[in-house]
This record gives C-alpha cells, sequence and structure tokens, in this order.
C-alpha cells in the first residue's frame, strides 16, 4: 500500500491524550499494543499516520473503539460524559513505545 499524504497540522491534533489504565497496560504487556484517546472523525490511516510521526515507530495495525459516555447524576441535576474514541495501536515486533516519561 502506498504511503497516503496528511496534513501534518491534522495529525498533531488526532490524538488527544495517553490511555493509562489497568485494561491498557495488560493489552500493552501481551500484544505490545499502545491505548490513545482519539479524535472522534479520525480515521485509522490518519491515527498510524500521527503515531508513526510523533513517536518514531513502526506500527502494525490499528484497531478503534466508541465509547458511548455514561449517563450520571449529581443530587438533582443529571449530567452525561463525552463519547470517547479508543485507538489500539499495535507496534512491530521489536519497536517500544514509552509513555511514563522517564529516561531509558
Amino acid at each position: 500500500m502506498s504511503k497516503l499524504k496528511f496534513d501534518e497540522g491534522r495529525l498533531m491534533q488526532v490524538l488527544v491524550a495517553p490511555i493509562v489504565s489497568e485494561k491498557a497496560t495488560m493489552v500493552a504487556e501481551k500484544s505490545n499494543a499502545v491505548t490513545f484517546k482519539v479524535l472522534q472523525n479520525a480515521t485509522k490511516p490518519e491515527i498510524k499516520a500521527a503515531v508513526e510521526l510523533m513517536f518514531k515507530v513502526e506500527v502494525k495495525g490499528v484497531s478503534v473503539v466508541n465509547t458511548k459516555g455514561k449517563t450520571k447524576r449529581f443530587g438533582k441535576t443529571v449530567g452525561r460524559r463525552d463519547n470517547v474514541r479508543k485507538a489500539y495501536v499495535t507496534l512491530q515486533p521489536g519497536q517500544e513505545l514509552n509513555l511514563s516519561g522517564e529516561a531509558a
């Protein structure tokens, strides 16, 4: 597949935040995948290009999950959490992505 061209400014906005949770850590250890919160309208090729651009790693594949926001109550008022789009980015064997911040 040929390399697709994306706007670099758009790619810098696609990844919103890394997800650091117990489930994300288990997935990272098991299948060499990193989990990110991404924009609602981000596509798999955009996510792949963004990770490769920002972290200089080779991406094997991208899986995307859309999670509906829960309805929550605070006393009398009813609120709603935002919908979240998560991307599970699987890295090529031998590639590593360190999100913890300490120097290796």
